[in-house]
């Protein structure tokens, strides 16, 4: 179990990873790369039921300690939490769950999208970006971004054994970065790269929009690779 504390003390092989909205297709994936990593998972919902059966299909998937519950439980049972939520929820649930979350490492992957004829396009945040958003929803909890530019697609196949993607991770804590970047590097061929202050996570959510035109327009599950690190 980790220390609630601002020093890092366990590795993160060592902690629980809860995942609000694990039922959602890049949470699902991101779940299914953790448990066949063999980290323990938990898995978050409205519906605590639908979390449970989503937990019992990632393990017949990847195997390894996978559970459910509603994002409550979730919050509560792990050390630290991926907020993979739909934009449109993410505020109020958040706000529900300051209590649970307090102390403890919350990974906003959160992209603010808009979709019209033309493609997808960034949301206008109100705090700068979502990470911001729950920053200050979420004042006692040590808030980072990451894992945006993930393809759900492509963390669900197991057959992809080499996931070709670098993570960047934000954030002002550098104890809490560097666990989501360890976190990050548990997934063959993938790395966690900082990528600076939460004041940046924007254009970070808002560049999502790009790679879905990129996907389309070649279709492919493009990702970010940074050279020359």
């Amino acid at each position: 179990m980790a220390t609630r504390g601002a020093v890092k003390v366990t590795g993160v092989r060592e902690m629980t990873v809860g995942v609000l909205g694990g039922t959602g297709a890049q949470g699902r994936g991101l779940a299914i790369r953790w448990a066949k990593a063999g980290l323990k998972v938990v898995i978050g919902s409205r519906n605590a039921e639908r979390a449970q059966q989503a937990a019992e299909e990632i393990k017949e998937i990847a195997g390894g300690d996978v559970t459910g519950a509603d994002n409550a439980g979730c919050a509560a049972a792990s050390d630290l939490v991926l907020a993979a939520l739909p934009w449109e929820g993410h505020a109020e649930t958040l706000k529900s769950l300051q209590t649970e979350l307090a102390g403890k490492i919350v990974i906003d992957c959160v992209n603010p999208l808009g979709f019209d004829k033309k493609g997808p396009y960034a949301l206008p945040v109100e705090e700068g970006s979502a990470a911001q958003q729950a920053e200050q929803i979420l004042p006692d909890s040590r808030v980072t971004a990451a894992f945006h530019h993930v393809s759900a697609v492509t963390l669900a196949d197991l057959a992809v054994g080499h996931v070709d993607l670098d993570v960047l991770v934000l954030g002002d804590d550098r104890g809490a970065t560097d666990t989501v970047r360890e976190l990050a590097d548990v997934i063959p061929g993938v790395r966690g790269i900082y990528g600076g202050r939460l004041r940046n996570a924007h254009q970070v959510e808002a560049f999502t929009a790009n790679l879905i035109a990129i996907n389309r327009r070649y279709k492919a599950h493009a990702g970010l690779r940074i050279t020359d690190v």
